[in-house]
């Protein structure tokens, strides 16, 4: 890509990132980031709970707003609505800035099902960690107990300034707000050593931002040789499927990593429905099996990557607030295939169109169509008195 197509495309160039696996090194990097800050740290995400692993990222944030440290949180209104009032006193002791998005019933709007479903953590303007885990237990590895599989994107650079601006204004809701905060991070001035071009990626449809899901066409109207797509709850729209198969059409191998076993049953039994098309069309599709599998990236052709907190389905499109990076630098996109070929060949089964036949009779089948059914309502209820702003 060339740099003028970078520019307008929206891609920052003075960049360095890095892979994460979540559990202990996702972890650990958050705790690095919060350590190392030194004048403000913006943390949102979809869930937070006052277990282990939350309170030990809480009591980070808490030292780090005791050195002076300006800490903005904001969690998710309905998925974080079981904090303990304790755990928020605490918080807001230390002096951490806190709010919840769109508390239910006290929201001032009708969007019950409009959630903050990103993860991001941003440390000085300059370092940030973008991802699809959540601040939890379950997003950690335990003794006994290895974290669910995820994962996150280290970066360092422009785009960590991009990603301070998304969380400012996030927060602010207001101009003036938003620019008092703004004062206290100039524009750094890029650094020409670091060299990946990577852009930050929002969905909010209600807001009209549809970019991680036109990334996702895009993924696969580009691609020339190999798509790859992990993601934890796979139900895509017509337009997606439309775009797989085309793909396909044109030669291009593609695979997807999917839940063999979910949190969200109903989801697992409905995605299930949708693997016989699949099959027929040519998609290889294998289940990830050793736990729960929580991650959503996408390579393409070696070289093109996309990772964050966007699910392969309607709720993503159209209901929750996403965010990824795109990152477009073959080193790093090699770096992601080879880890998700790696969890294909040791970790996952392949599903074929005779395993399934001989797996799923009749009834089961039924209730795959049952469950991909129910989950349309729902996800027709949870939309359909949204209006675009």
């Amino acid at each position: 890509m060339s740099r003028r197509r970078r520019r307008t495309s929206g891609y920052t160039r003075h960049n360095r990132v890095r892979l994460v696996r979540g559990g202990r090194d996702y972890f650990s990097a958050m705790e690095a980031l919060i350590r190392g800050a030194s004048v403000s740290v913006h943390l949102q995400t979809y869930i937070l709970e006052a277990d282990a692993s939350g309170l030990r990222i809480a009591g980070l944030l808490r030292e780090a707003a005791g050195r002076g440290v300006t800490v903005h949180l904001m969690v998710d209104g309905y998925a974080s609505r079981g904090l303990p009032a304790d755990f928020l006193a605490g918080l807001e002791a230390s002096g951490i800035r806190f709010r919840y998005f769109e508390p239910l019933f006290r929201s001032g709007g009708l969007y019950v099902g409009r959630r903050l479903h990103h993860k991001i953590l941003v440390a000085d303007a300059a370092r940030a960690l973008v991802g699809g885990l959540n601040i939890s237990d379950r997003y950690n590895d335990l003794p006994g107990r290895p974290a669910w599989l995820d994962w996150a994107v280290l970066a360092e650079g422009e785009v960590a300034y991009e990603l301070f601006l998304v969380c400012t204004l996030r927060w602010a809701r207001r101009a003036a707000a938003a620019a008092h905060i703004l004062r206290e991070h100039p524009l750094p001035i890029p650094d020409a050593a670091l060299d990946c071009p990577v852009r930050v990626r929002q969905n909010d449809w209600v807001n009209r931002r549809t970019q991680v899901t036109r990334s996702y066409v895009e993924l696969l109207r580009s691609a020339r040789h190999d798509v790859l797509i992990m993601s934890s709850y796979f139900l895509p729209g017509r337009g997606m499927l439309r775009a797989i198969r085309r793909a396909r059409a044109r030669g291009v191998r593609v695979r997807l990593v999917l839940a063999g076993l979910s949190d969200v049953p109903i989801a697992k039994s409905a995605e299930r429905h949708l693997y016989r098309r699949l099959l027929r069309a040519g998609v290889e599709v294998h289940e990830y099996r050793p736990n729960v599998l929580h991650g959503k990236i996408a390579v393409r052709d070696a070289e093109w990557v996309t990772a964050g907190s966007y699910n392969v389905n309607v709720l993503s499109a159209f209901v929750s607030v996403e965010l990824n990076l795109d990152v477009d630098q073959a080193v790093f996109g090699r770096t992601v295939a080879e880890a998700l070929e790696r969890i294909i060949a040791d970790d996952c089964s392949r599903v074929t169109e005779a395993d399934y036949r001989t797996r799923y009779h009749f009834l089961h089948r039924t209730l795959q169509w049952l469950s991909y059914q129910t989950l349309r309502l729902v996800f027709f209820l949870f939309t359909f008195y949204f209006r675009q702003r």
